[in-house]
């Protein structure tokens, strides 16, 4: 079975520096908690994986379609509790594209394909709460599960 592994160094502090395939992530708290804030907290690596995971997959799935964007820019937003344990109760993911208006059916169903099918950590993260997503293409927006469907 395969397996992914890192290595985590408690650094002095609240700095921890996480060891993934030769990379080097620094993982810090802000000063008013003790830490040097030489690094970002922890949580929001869960978004940016997220981010990362379904932004290759439309990148991929485009290519192998042969079709081009100009330009994809993910925002993930993670809603969190406001008390203890302080944590994630829902995600929404923006993807905006800029392209040629014939590709936009295409990005479309790169998004949907990457939500539904083949995006490992966007399917882990539903098991455990609400991931909702939208689209814009060429700033007009196109898509948003979190209310009926928007012209395509």
């Amino acid at each position: 079975m395969a397996q992914h592994e890192i290595d985590s160094q408690w650094m002095g502090k609240m700095q921890f520096n996480s060891f993934i395939n030769g990379h080097t992530i620094v993982m810090d708290a802000p000063e008013k908690v003790g830490g040097e804030d030489s690094g970002p907290i922890p949580k929001p690596f869960l978004l940016t994986a997220l981010s990362g995971c379904t932004g290759m997959d439309i990148v991929s799935i485009l290519r192998k379609a042969q079709k081009e964007v100009k330009d994809l820019s993910i925002k993930v937003t993670g809603e969190l509790s406001k008390q203890q344990p302080i944590e994630y109760l829902s995600i929404h993911v923006t993807y905006d594209f800029l392209g040629e208006e014939m590709n936009k059916e295409a990005a479309m169903d790169a998004v949907s394909l990457s939500q539904e099918k083949y995006c490992g950590v966007s399917h882990l993260l539903k098991k455990a709460l609400p991931v909702t997503w939208e689209v814009n293409y060429n700033e007009i927006a196109v898509f948003d599960n979190r209310i009926s469907e928007v012209e395509v």
